[in-house]
């Protein structure tokens, strides 16, 4: 019994898959797209598929319904498919930006044009946080080394240290940064977020080269491996483009760190572990993450909705997570919470009494933004 002969019977989704290099591509199509149509709107493409046309079809095609069976999960898990869907993801992005430092340095596009294919590239950027977080969780050297690269384009290299060593640990809990409050709006959100994950990776990273006895500016500091990668990548963007692109790279890098905390706000939204007898935190299970089974978004995001699943067993790759009924489950895929969460009225009127209900109405499990 082959993998590719009886694929579709373990995995309905296998060849929808490559349809999450869609997002990347968004890098390639805007000139093509202005070219064949003579519509300036399609500088925009990355945001109006994230924000108009994905939660769209998450309303038309509905939920996902299938979990892969605990019989097939060493043939998913070892089948090379899925990780050349998540390594296409790279030459995509980075052709996209380069194709992108050409048209910021030229004169022929009009700022507002310059401005939305930034807005496209950003959101490229963020998307590309997310493959990098896919990659960043296996044991394989060489992706690990990608998922780095892949988040080069947004200068969030600290990323790959914080969600692995920090995020993963104190998950749902008031230590961690990057699990929002009940009662908190995006916006007090995501410099609280951004700031706690920077000097939580700093610390985390200086912890562990200290054990292996080596220091800060050494090799084996992977911070500044992943900085380094930012710091060429942004550097060879101003050499061969020049200093017109500066603001136009920090705009995409800013975009694409924001959508991922967008992304973190919502998958965790007042949920909180209870503390054991000992002062510890109890195990993370599923139901300490928001989860969401719409179809579309499972594909174009390799399955970030099923993060019940993800926090529970983190060493699943992306095809073999499942859909969790034990987890809290948000109403909408996560492209239309990430516009509900933007206006904060709209998210507390629709998350808030979820949050309660999911604890039987007793405020005092949920975890909560503290009193001034």
């Amino acid at each position: 019994m082959t993998i590719l002969r009886h694929a579709n019977v373990r995995d309905p989704k296998r060849y929808l898959w490559i349809l999450s290099t869609v997002a990347p591509g968004c890098a390639l199509l805007p000139a093509q797209l202005v070219s064949s149509t003579g519509l300036a709107l399609f500088w925009w493409i990355g945001p109006i598929l994230v924000l108009v046309v994905i939660p769209t079809l998450d309303v038309i095609v509905g939920s996902d319904g299938t979990s892969p069976r605990d019989e097939d999960y060493e043939a998913l898990s070892n089948d090379r498919y899925y990780r050349w869907c998540t390594f296409l993801f790279l030459p995509i992005q980075l052709i996209g930006l380069a194709i992108a430092g050409y048209m910021w340095s030229g004169h022929e596009l009009q700022l507002v044009d310059k401005l939305g294919l930034t807005a496209t590239l950003g959101i490229v950027s963020g998307i590309g946080i997310n493959a990098a977080h896919e990659l960043g969780h296996r044991a394989e050297h060489l992706e690990r080394r990608l998922a780095r690269i892949a988040l080069a384009q947004s200068g969030y290299g600290h990323f790959f240290i914080e969600h692995n060593r920090g995020h993963h640990v104190r998950v749902a809990t008031p230590e961690d940064p990057a699990s929002s409050r009940f009662g908190e709006s995006l916006w007090a959100f995501i410099p609280r977020s951004v700031r706690g994950g920077f000097r939580s990776a700093l610390t985390l990273e200086r912890e562990l080269l200290s054990r292996k006895g080596r220091k800060w500016f050494s090799r084996d500091n992977h911070l500044l491996q992943a900085w380094s990668m930012s710091v060429v990548l942004f550097g060879s963007m101003i050499i061969v483009f020049g200093p017109v692109v500066i603001p136009f790279l920090a705009l995409q890098a800013v975009i694409g760190i924001g959508l991922l905390e967008t992304v973190n706000y919502i998958e965790h939204y007042g949920l909180l572990r209870a503390r054991r007898a000992d002062g510890r935190y109890e195990r993370c299970s599923p139901r300490h993450s928001w989860n969401s089974d719409r179809l579309v978004t499972n594909i174009f995001l390799l399955h970030l909705q099923r993060h019940s699943d993800h926090h529970a067993n983190p060493g699943r790759r992306y095809q073999t997570l499942r859909s969790s009924q034990e987890a809290p489950q948000l109403p909408f895929g996560y492209a239309t919470m990430i516009l509900i969460a933007a206006v904060p009225p709209l998210w507390r009127a629709v998350m808030d009494h979820r949050v309660l209900a999911h604890y039987g109405g007793d405020i005092t499990l949920v975890n909560s933004k503290p009193r001034r």
